[in-house]
């Protein structure tokens, strides 16, 4: 099977974009080592995209989408962002660091729903 320098030119920055992934995930998958293992893969200078729901802010939303998952068969784990930060270990943040999705950069003066606090975004480089 070929690797991802098949494809890829690993010896210019790579983006590893997991969004909206890694909640698919529960705490028996080791979601961490998942996570790590395409990161060591990455090239120095490469990059990690990262978004992964929250019941931070609003745990009863959450809960109840959670229901509706685990209705239709799938599970869904929702994580804090201390657990959300832990993907990110040994690599450099960018600012803003980790913070709700409407808090990524936001258009001045744009409004902030309650849709965009129930998550966690990052971006971080692979020194």
């Amino acid at each position: 099977m070929a690797g991802p320098d098949a494809a890829l030119d690993l010896d210019r920055p790579v983006a590893l974009f997991l969004s909206a992934v890694v909640h698919f995930l529960g705490d028996e998958d080791d979601p961490y080592t998942v996570v790590r293992t395409l990161v060591d893969a990455l090239p120095s200078s490469g990059w990690l995209v990262l978004s992964h729901p929250t019941a931070d802010a609003s745990p009863d939303q959450v809960g109840r989408a959670g229901s509706a998952y685990r209705g239709g068969g799938v599970g869904i784990r929702p994580r804090s962002r201390a657990e959300v930060a832990r993907f990110a270990e040994g690599l450099e943040l960018v600012e803003p660091g980790i913070v709700p999705p409407g808090e990524w950069r936001p258009e001045p003066g744009a409004p902030v729903s309650a849709l965009t606090q129930d998550g966690y975004v990052l971006v971080a480089r692979k020194p």
